[in-house]
């Protein structure tokens, strides 16, 4: 497995986790956040949406699939910039930011880790 394919593997085993955990313990996760408890199937949602992006994340790192590890770098960095925004704007506890970080490093372990461009002289 290339260091880029394992970057986005195991950020697909962090979203299977917290897949999982919003499926079956969503107000751990929610307390974890400083967020009030809820008893409603949109957390639960949400759970299978992370877990399924999950999937995607550890099938495409088996197949070595470099443009979609691309594309993940900026969406990661889109999640870190969107939970900060709404720590700050106080939708949320700062707590959330510490998700958001995951995202960015992870992010950031995947572009460090993607060959270089190879420039073709003519």
């Amino acid at each position: 497995m290339t260091p880029a394919a394992r970057s986005v593997f195991y950020f697909g085993l962090y979203l299977y986790i917290t897949g999982i955990t919003l499926i079956f313990v969503p107000n751990l996760l929610m307390d974890m956040l400083q967020m009030p408890e809820t008893n409603e199937v949109w957390i639960r949602v949400v759970g299978v949406l992370v877990f399924c992006t999950g999937y995607y994340y550890h099938s495409t790192a088996k197949s070595n699939m470099l443009a979609f590890f691309k594309y993940t770098i900026t969406t990661r960095i889109l999640v870190f910039i969107a939970f900060t925004s709404f720590a700050l704007l106080h939708y949320v506890s700062s707590a959330i930011i510490g998700f958001g970080i995951i995202d960015l490093l992870g992010a950031i372990w995947t572009w460090i880790s993607l060959p270089p461009k190879k420039i073709l002289v003519s």
